[in-house]
């Protein structure tokens, strides 16, 4: 959504010199292929180890917690603060697959798919008082009325649960919500429309459950620090003040799945700078640290380097029309010609050298899968490669029908000195293979980026997004004409009617559905061009040769501890 933009948007000024943390099926099957935690080493693919030395594990994140109330968090730290503490329906395991967490079992879906009947475990909260089906329907309602404010709750009901989109409009009371509690024990969702992705949706923070009594009791005081909050997950919070810049995990003797819990404490710091952050970990007083730019390239080779797959995809924006007025890139093959004059693999290699990936698509590489386990972009292919004489043959027919002989465009990007490197590369690259483009760069601090991108203030921009759920149109629903997130006056008739296809009479045939993503991501790159993909980003992460198991997800939140372990520590 608009925050996950603005999250790796933030990302992209920092990308060169800070590592940030960064911030959907028919059934378990197509909502639960694996998504790539293969490539990480701390999968249980390896030989399992026994934990042998005190379970205390220290780590950083890149930022402070704004809140961990979730009906209200929209940031990385706090959905991976929340994903540690609390636990929705289901909860993504180390192979990605959304599994029953506080459902104890798999949903019963109605034949029509619209809906799903839950049954809740046997379950605590860390005062000792059992997880119920009513505690969803509180926390749901209260995420999706208005009077809260929250910025996920109509983003990821609206057009999915039933009547949520009156409700969040302000037209419905949240009690017409399509979520009830038929006892303590079962929960029952009805939804607008067949929905795939819904049970990979059921993992996510804004779906977690919150006790009535104690949100009501603690009033304008809840969620904001440790005391203030109460834990169904495999950790309690503590040692936050709502305001610091530290603070401690503690296992959950409550948690229902505690004796697979391992690790005791966790204590967490935020460092905000990557030399710092590896200065602690050389030290041995972190046991994982993230490094970037120079630091990248320096470690890149170290033994207790680790590259974390990444399903965050960059890519230029296209803006069509500024000042009410069309801009040159509206025409087609001035766009084409852009998209397709660029080296991406000496960008990603060289320039970032973090394990980002050139990326000649808009839906990631091992992210979405279909009932098979095949990856998505098998079936649909690489678009927009880096061709130089096709660029200049697309760029001679551009100005030809634009009337001119040269251009000059702007780039808007950000204002950190790798960024504007960054920028500095695009302009040659440009420059050197389309005669008569002039680019000048625009470098801006982060919240002028946003103003700019809102107003549609910017020719060239360079974007990013990453998913909050486990489907292709996690991206794709970006570019429809009405996307709040399309802010480049894009429109394709038959790239709209392919996107709501795969959302109503396509929705429960998944091959039909997959092959209209396939061909509306053809039309947005290969015919359209109205974005070129940039790179796929990749992180290098120094790690402890003695921290196993830890949880890397593509979506949603980052990390999950529940697994963690630590064994061989000298």
């Amino acid at each position: 959504m608009k925050r996950n933009k603005m999250l790796l948007l933030l990302a992209l000024s920092f990308v060169l010199s800070v590592i940030l943390a960064a911030c959907g099926s028919d059934d378990k099957a197509k909502d639960n292929a694996s998504s790539g935690a293969d490539d990480n080493k701390n999968t249980e693919q390896d030989t399992k180890s026994e934990p042998d030395a005190e379970q205390v594990l220290n780590l950083m994140e890149s930022a402070a917690i704004p809140s961990v109330d979730s009906a209200i968090v929209e940031d990385a730290v706090g959905f991976n603060v929340l994903n540690n503490v609390n636990e929705g329906l289901y909860r993504l395991n180390l192979e990605n697959v959304a599994e029953p967490a506080m459902a104890a079992e798999e949903a019963e879906v109605s034949e029509d798919g619209l809906t799903y009947t839950f049954k809740i475990r046997d379950a605590k909260w860390s005062d000792g008082t059992p997880v119920t089906a009513h505690d969803f329907v509180f926390a749901w309602q209260r995420a999706i009325d208005p009077a809260t404010g929250s910025p996920y709750g109509p983003f990821m009901m609206s057009g999915v649960i039933k009547n949520a989109t009156a409700i969040s409009e302000g037209t419905m009371d949240k009690s017409e919500l399509g979520v009830v509690a038929e006892d303590d024990k079962t929960l029952v969702v009805s939804l607008e429309r067949p929905v795939p992705y819904f049970l990979s949706l059921m993992s996510f923070g804004t779906f977690y459950p919150q006790k009535e009594e104690f949100v009501t009791a603690k009033g304008d005081a809840y969620a904001t620090n440790s005391d203030s909050l109460l834990y169904n997950g495999p950790f309690v919070l503590t040692e936050w003040d709502g305001t610091g810049d530290s603070w401690v995990y503690k296992k959950n003797e409550h948690y229902w799945d505690a004796e697979n819990v391992t690790l005791e404490t966790i204590n967490v710091n935020v460092v905000k700078d990557s030399a710092t952050a590896v200065k602690l970990y050389n030290d041995g007083k972190k046991d994982r640290a993230g490094v970037s730019g120079d630091l990248a390239l320096q470690y890149a080779n170290h033994e207790e380097a680790v590259l974390q797959p990444d399903t965050g995809v960059f890519y230029f924006k296209f803006n069509q029309e500024r000042d009410g007025k069309e801009t040159p890139l509206a025409n087609v093959n001035i766009r084409k010609a852009i998209a397709k004059s660029f080296q991406k693999e000496d960008l990603a290699d060289v320039v970032l050298a973090n394990g980002s990936m050139a990326a000649n698509y808009f839906v990631p590489k091992n992210f979405a899968y279909d009932e098979s386990g095949k990856d998505f972009r098998e079936l649909s292919g690489d678009h927009l490669v880096y061709d130089v004489e096709e660029a200049k043959s697309y760029w001679k027919k551009g100005l030809e029908e634009l009337g001119v002989s040269e251009l000059e465009l702007e780039i808007l990007g950000g204002d950190t000195e790798l960024s504007k490197k960054m920028d500095e590369y695009f302009k040659a690259q440009l420059e050197k293979n389309l005669e008569g483009l002039k680019i000048t760069l625009k470098e801006v601090p982060f919240s002028v980026r946003l103003e700019l991108d809102t107003n549609q203030d910017y020719d060239i921009q360079v974007s990013g997004w990453s998913p909050d759920f486990q489907d292709p149109i996690s991206f794709l629903d970006l570019f429809v004409t009405d996307s709040t997130n399309n802010l480049m006056s894009f429109s394709n008739a038959e790239y709209d009617e392919l996107i709501a296809a795969s959302k109503e009479e396509l929705a429960l045939d998944p091959k039909a559905r997959f092959e209209a993503f396939a061909k509306a991501e053809k039309i947005l790159l290969e015919e359209e061009a109205a974005i070129a993909p940039i790179f796929q980003r990749g992180l290098i992460q120094l790690e402890k040769p003695y921290f196993k198991d830890l949880g890397i997800h593509p979506f949603g939140a980052d990390y999950s501890y529940k697994w963690a372990y630590i064994s061989g520590k000298e």
